[in-house]
């Protein structure tokens, strides 16, 4: 399959190096997000999701009726709505955008978050109940006569959707870094998900991956790498871009967390294996590979993707394609001030990427 690129859509100003630009849903701007995504060539944009943030169902919904082209990546949480539920949400939001949906399953990293809509099981837990969910929604999804489900987690009889997706099949993406998550997204996942690691690192995951997927019987899921690009029409003006972004990353930081109560840049460590991991990288060094930048990571005590890729779009541009290289074939890139970067890859770093891909392909005999 080709190599797709990822981003992730706002429903306002607001980002990591100024919190307090936007609030809530600001109908304009999100609107005109969603274009630039879609005209600027990206193929997915992540919806994400959080206990305190606005719907992200109906949002998807928004980019899609706005949009001529590009995909949801809708993050989801098992264990919020039932999972019958949840698939005719799914196959009915499919058929709007007639097949452009994906869905991304979050077991949940942090009790803390979890706890606030009513979710008390461990995180081992959360992910057998994600295992079980996505069984659930890809049954809703293909079964023809009703069909009864009794499991650790949820329980019904005779339940049968008449709306089916407009796809064959909407793409589950799972994503993690532990061992529970490479257990549920090898054996149930077509996407699996991972934050910007060093080459080596990241390699050592996707074998994981599909070492679970080949127990399984199943194909190897689709690897979706995440990264947080600082572009320049230079090497040197990137970095000193990236300077200048840090110091306005851990103000902006410090600004969230004593608003939203998350923990200061080492203060606490984050309970999901993936920021353990990207603290524990940036304690080894600042610059990994050709690109890679663990400052912000440490910055802002890894909150979700928070690792760089910092230089040229030329430099940039040759750092993802060191990751297609290892197996990656979905690029996440967004950026710390997320619209106008957002612009800036769509002028500059797609198409290099784009163009040497190209080259590499065979010519038609």
């Amino acid at each position: 399959m080709p190599v797709e690129f990822i981003s992730a859509i706002n429903a306002n100003r607001a980002s990591d190096v100024d919190p307090g630009a936007g609030n809530g849903f600001d109908h304009e701007f999100a609107l005109e997000y969603a274009r630039v995504l879609d005209e600027g060539g990206f193929d997915y944009t992540l919806v994400p999701y959080s206990s305190s943030w606005i719907d992200a169902n109906q949002f998807a919904q928004f980019v899609v009726n706005h949009t001529e082209r590009l995909k949801p990546m809708l993050a989801h949480r098992p264990g919020v709505i039932f999972p019958t539920h949840a698939a005719r949400a799914f196959a009915t939001l499919d058929q709007i955008g007639r097949g452009r949906l994906a869905i991304h399953i979050i077991a949940g990293g942090q009790d803390v978050e979890q706890r606030r809509e009513g979710d008390y099981l461990s995180k081992a837990e959360r992910y057998a109940r994600a295992d079980e969910y996505i069984q659930i929604l890809r049954r809703a999804w293909t079964e023809t006569e009703p069909f009864d489900h009794e499991g650790p987690y949820y329980q019904f009889e005779g339940f049968r959707s008449e709306i089916r997706p407009y796809q064959d099949a909407i793409p589950v993406s799972v994503g993690g870094s532990s061992e529970e998550a490479y257990r549920v997204g090898g054996r149930q996942g077509d996407i699996f998900g991972l934050w910007g690691e060093p080459l080596a690192e990241t390699k050592q995951q996707i074998d994981s991956v599909n070492a679970q997927a080949d127990a399984a019987g199943r194909p190897h899921p689709r690897i979706w790498v995440s990264f947080r690009p600082i572009v320049a029409a230079t090497d040197d003006l990137a970095w000193e871009r990236a300077h200048e972004l840090l110091g306005r990353i851990e103000t902006g930081y410090a600004d969230r967390a004593a608003q939203r109560h998350y923990p200061r840049a080492g203060t606490a460590v984050p309970q999901n294996v993936g920021s353990q991991r990207l603290l524990a990288l940036a304690a080894r060094g600042e610059l990994h590979d050709r690109a890679l930048w663990t400052a912000p990571a440490k910055a802002t005590n890894a909150a979700g993707s928070s690792t760089a890729l910092v230089g040229s779009p030329e430099t940039v541009a040759a750092a993802l394609l060191d990751y297609v290289d290892i197996g990656c074939e979905l690029l996440s890139i967004r950026g710390f001030d997320p619209f106008d970067d957002a612009i800036g890859y769509a002028k500059h770093v797609l198409p290099l990427v784009r163009q040497e891909l190209a080259h590499r392909r065979p010519a038609a005999v």
